[in-house]
């Protein structure tokens, strides 16, 4: 299950991971929190894709309980957050314990929120990156499943460096999601490890 806001590239990359047979997994559905693209790349992929939007409901609570009803109907061994841009509850992160996977561009803890690529051009970094862990109560944390360090290049502009974070972001999600249903990741409080199929 993929929960996207835009375009949804992270999502197309896992689609077609699947497709390709480097991920021995399905897809079930997109949901999304808005009207985007992403929802009808989802369709030409044969996906199963829908709008829960916020401005539909009177509080968030009642958006969270209504997005954490729809997504429990798919029964998703994971749950994966490609480019959502919303923050989600507790009791929506509770409902799906060691399976909600977020991306991140930045090499967490550093540059949470939602400004994280401009943060880095403005703080001067060398070196920025992605970062994909699972959720948990807190913004942009929980448990590092896996960070690759993308470089910053001096005429970089937010864009032209966003999309270098991407091309990691997609590697990463392909590989943390199969980690993830293989059985291959192990979390001990706020840590994670991920083993190779030689240490279970």
């Amino acid at each position: 299950m993929i929960l996207i806001s835009g375009t949804g590239s992270g999502m197309t990359a896992v689609l077609e991971a699947c497709e390709r047979g480097d991920l021995a997994a399905d897809v079930v559905g997109v949901l999304a929190d808005r009207p985007c693209r992403g929802l009808e790349v989802a369709s030409e992929h044969g996906v199963p894709a829908a709008v829960t939007r916020l401005a539909d409901f009177s509080t968030r609570h009642e958006w969270n309980q209504a997005l954490t009803k729809k997504v429990r109907a798919y029964a998703p061994d994971l749950v994966l957050l490609a480019g959502f841009m919303r923050v989600l509850a507790p009791e929506f992160v509770d409902a799906f314990p060691g399976r909600l996977l977020n991306v991140h561009p930045s090499l967490l803890p550093a540059f949470p929120g939602a400004r994280a690529v401009r943060d880095a051009l403005e703080a001067g970094v060398k070196v920025t990156g992605t970062t994909v862990h699972l959720v948990d109560h807190e913004v942009d944390h929980g448990p590092i499943l896996f960070q690759e360090p993308v470089p910053t290049r001096p005429n970089d502009t937010e864009e032209s460096l966003h999309e270098r974070i991407k091309e990691a972001e997609h590697r990463l999600l392909v590989d943390a999601c199969r980690a993830l249903l293989g059985g291959d990741v192990v979390v001990k409080g706020r840590v994670a490890s991920v083993m190779s199929g030689g240490e279970r």
